[in-house]
């Protein structure tokens, strides 16, 4: 019987403009087209896409050792960071 993988649970925060392309993407594209059962799978999808594009691109195709959770920096960006985001786009 295959084991269940344990869910690891992590929250992304978007702009309201972001977020609600996000949702438009899933529900024009997504859902009917591409069979993402819920927003969720639309959106873990389209992350382990970007994931897999890194790894080709920055660690020859392998998959990186794990990050335990708490490591990485969490949380929303400053407002300099926003500004300076904003800034390239």
């Amino acid at each position: 019987m295959a084991r269940e993988k344990k869910i690891a649970a992590f929250t992304p925060y978007y702009t309201e403009e972001q977020a609600d392309q996000v949702r438009a993407a899933f529900v024009e594209a997504g859902k009917p087209a591409e069979g993402d059962a819920s927003l969720s799978d639309f959106i873990v999808r389209a992350t382990m896409r970007e994931v897999k594009r890194l790894q080709r691109k920055h660690n020859n195709g392998k998959p990186w050792d794990p990050v335990p959770a708490g490591t990485a920096r969490p949380g929303r960006r400053t407002r300099a960071e926003t500004a300076a985001s904003e800034d390239r786009a």
